[in-house]
């Protein structure tokens, strides 16, 4: 059995193999691609829409509890990605 998270975006529970797991190094979020990076992580469903919704409802300083803002670059290039991906553009 495959363990339930939440995404702090769309704030559905999903399968933990269907989420992305989010950390935060000093101030940058970083995507932990295989979920083993130390430290507090946040989940989100590698979707433009709940990547979108979670940086617009500041959902990632939430669930890190940090007092500042966080640098999403990371984030929006991945999101950059996910588009080119469906038109097949680079």
């Amino acid at each position: 059995m495959d363990t339930v998270r939440t995404c702090v975006g769309c704030r559905t529970r999903d399968s933990r193999s269907v989420l992305q797991r989010v950390i935060a190094t000093e101030d940058r979020l970083v995507i932990d691609e295989h979920a083993s990076m130390p430290g507090r992580g946040a989940w989100v469903h590698p979707a433009r829409k709940c990547m979108e919704l979670a940086i617009q409802r500041r959902a990632f300083v939430r669930a890190f509890r940090v007092p500042g803002p966080l640098d999403t670059q990371t984030l929006t290039d991945r999101l950059n990605s996910y588009g080119n991906q469906v038109n097949g553009s680079k």
